[in-house]
């Protein structure tokens, strides 16, 4: 009897085997599909949920199609050793070679006609530019003017459908707001920092000679000269132009040329080939308590006429070294900074009144603007 149980149960159980098999190969969907391990332990996000709270990315790709790379070639003649040399000379002539010195640095397209706002200093003395575009295209540039004396310069590609970046207005930005950087460090590749606008109209650095920049610390490095400074909105406020570190390095101090100059650069260039500024021949000082309490003066606004340059047209306006020079055009000179910006701005050939205080004395002078020389390379 228990033989014959054995003999029951294991042929109940090798049935139902069959069963499962044939049940796993015939009808496959009756089984529960397994579960992939990832899908067990993560849940992947909706590609179409809107960004988080926080993010520039729209800034970003608004502006990040209109900053562009650019390549700069310079021709440097090597000198052989055994140039001066006369006994050289004589059998084997100038052996002068020629190499290529390469830099790098970033601009922004501004107008649908090519033209691109950059840094002097990114495009000196090259003697071929090559632009390359954030959607691969490449494009040999004109230079159409330069001025150092803003560390600005335009350069021009002919390209179809080119982006353009949004001018915003610097006039509105204050202390605390959020700003991008966009350029192409150290040549990795476009790259976007963030920071904040950390002091504006920052001057006396002795950079440029016309200074009032945005300083920031979003981080700006080798290669991104000449690329965009923007809001959150994704419009430039300025262009990016310098740091201070000691190492060559970011160290969070970056200064940014505001649109507003940039601006009014590129319509100089674009109009006349370059910027004409006025001038009246005098070079000033500023005004120190020291030099106050010196004059007996009451005030401690103004630029102190620390020379005049003969027959030049404050010379010829009667103007005197020592003079404190008080206004221009009725604009208040409040040092020696906002008196070269105010007399830059005039137009040369025209007429101008500028009150001045000499010996306790206010009057006036009127004088023929001229035209200011250009700056030395």
């Amino acid at each position: 009897m228990r033989r014959l149980w054995l003999l029951f149960a294991q042929t109940v159980t090798i049935a139902l085997a069959l069963y499962f098999v044939y049940t796993a190969v015939q009808r496959p969907a009756v089984l529960p599909k397994p579960v992939p391990t990832a899908a067990r332990t993560a849940i992947l996000a909706d590609a179409s949920a809107p960004p988080s709270p926080g993010s520039y990315r729209a800034a970003a790709s608004r502006a990040m199609p209109a900053v562009v790379n650019i390549l700069t070639t310079k021709a440097v003649r090597k000198r052989h050793p055994l140039s001066r040399d006369p006994f050289f000379k004589r059998f084997f002539g100038d052996r002068d070679e020629e190499d290529d010195q390469n830099s790098l640095g970033s601009g922004v397209i501004v107008s649908p006609q090519g033209y691109i706002l950059t840094n002097y200093h990114v495009v000196e003395a090259a003697d071929e530019i090559q632009v390359v575009l954030p959607d691969g295209r490449k494009a040999a540039a004109k230079m159409v003017g330069t001025d150092p004396e803003t560390d600005l310069a335009v350069v021009r590609i002919e390209l179809d459908k080119l982006p353009v970046v949004t001018l915003g207005q610097v006039e509105q930005a204050k202390v605390g707001d959020v700003v991008l950087a966009i350029g192409n460090p150290f040549g990795v590749g476009q790259t976007v920092t963030m920071g904040i606008i950390s002091a504006l109209g920052r001057n006396n650095l002795h950079i440029n000679h016309f200074e009032n920049f945005i300083q920031t610390d979003a981080a700006i490095n080798f290669g991104n000269s000449g690329g965009a400074l923007i809001d959150t909105q994704g419009n430039l406020l300025g262009i990016n132009s310098a740091i201070y570190s000691q190492t060559g390095g970011s160290v969070g101090i970056g200064f940014a040329i505001p649109v507003s100059t940039a601006r009014n650069v590129l319509d100089a260039i674009i109009k006349d080939g370059h910027v004409v500024r006025g001038w009246i021949g005098v070079e000033s000082q500023e005004i120190t308590p020291e030099l106050a309490h010196s004059f007996g003066l009451a005030r401690d606004s103004g630029a102190i006429i620390a020379g005049v340059v003969r027959n030049g047209p404050a010379d010829k306006a009667g103007m005197k070294p020592g003079d404190i020079l008080l206004s221009v055009d009725g604009k208040p000179v409040k040092d020696t900074n906002e008196m070269l910006n105010l007399i830059a701005q005039l137009s040369p050939g025209g007429q101008s009144t500028m009150r001045i205080l000499r010996k306790s004395r206010e009057s006036e002078l009127q004088l023929t603007v001229g035209k200011r020389p250009p700056a030395k390379k």
